[in-house]
């Protein structure tokens, strides 16, 4: 017996112990407080396999609907991950992009000495909405530049970004591969900003979104919505959705304003 399914079946024998538990909690915690306990002590580390359902089944001595219950929403906390047809694994600790700056997200996920992906869904000269319009300072109607992308980690989607520019204050930007540099890189090396904007809010996706993320549409999101400036005239609104299992926002900084050094 290896060391997982021995910690498994010593645990699910103390959990059958009269008054081990309170009658209270539900078999499912159970299921979930163990494994997270584990996870959370170090004895399962990111990326380890976890034991297959039907152990849990039978070390536990639970039903199938009831370990996958488990499965299902330590998925949905962001403590695992499951691949079908292979197994569950413990999630990687969460990325964590900084609020009061614009970073690299490509090179923060190299960094990570992981392997960054940018699939470019649209990149287009469309007409803006009164929102856009407002949010721009432009006319409703007026031309604006538009770009979706999905931005990937190890092949996991982390980042849809929904972006609209000025064309008066970048105009070579329709004509980029945003598939070698992304907007966001692009932007930074070539637009002289003196003001940005961060707001953040958790909101559902919607169904195309999901998609795009390739997560389940209850799932919660966190929504960076940024703007940029230069001279009081507005360049950019974007719109960066993050999966909440996988991403997460904050920043550190200094109480005398200076920024501390990475």
């Amino acid at each position: 017996m290896n060391a997982k399914l021995h910690a498994i079946t010593s645990a699910a024998s103390a959990i059958r112990r009269s008054g081990e538990v309170p009658a209270s909690v539900a078999l499912y915690q159970q299921i979930k407080d163990f494994i997270a306990s584990r996870i959370q002590d170090g004895t399962w580390r990111p990326g380890d396999k976890l034991p297959s359902e039907n152990d849990l089944v039978v070390q536990f001595g639970m039903s199938r609907m009831t370990v996958n219950r488990a499965l299902r929403e330590l998925v949905e906390q962001g403590r695992i991950r499951r691949v079908a047809g292979v197994g569950s694994f413990v999630a990687d600790d969460k990325p964590q992009a900084n609020l009061l700056q614009i970073a690299s997200l490509a090179e923060d996920i190299r960094r990570r000495g992981h392997d960054y992906a940018c699939d470019v869904i649209v990149v287009e000269r469309t007409s803006a909405s009164l929102e856009i319009a407002t949010a721009l300072g432009l006319t409703t109607g007026a031309s604006v530049f538009h770009s979706v992308c999905v931005h990937l980690e190890n092949g996991v989607p982390m980042q849809l970004e929904d972006r609209y520019v000025s064309p008066a204050m970048v105009p070579q930007f329709i004509q980029q591969d945003f598939a070698r540099e992304q907007p966001a890189d692009f932007l930074v090396r070539t637009v002289l900003f003196d003001q940005m904007e961060h707001v953040v809010d958790a909101v559902l996706p919607t169904a195309e979104q999901a998609r795009l993320l390739q997560m389940d549409a209850h799932q919660p999101c966190l929504l960076l919505t940024r703007r940029t400036w230069q001279r009081d005239i507005p360049i950019t609104i974007v719109r960066c959705l993050h999966p909440g299992m996988r991403y997460r926002l904050g920043s550190r900084f200094r109480t005398d304003g200076n920024a501390l050094s990475s």
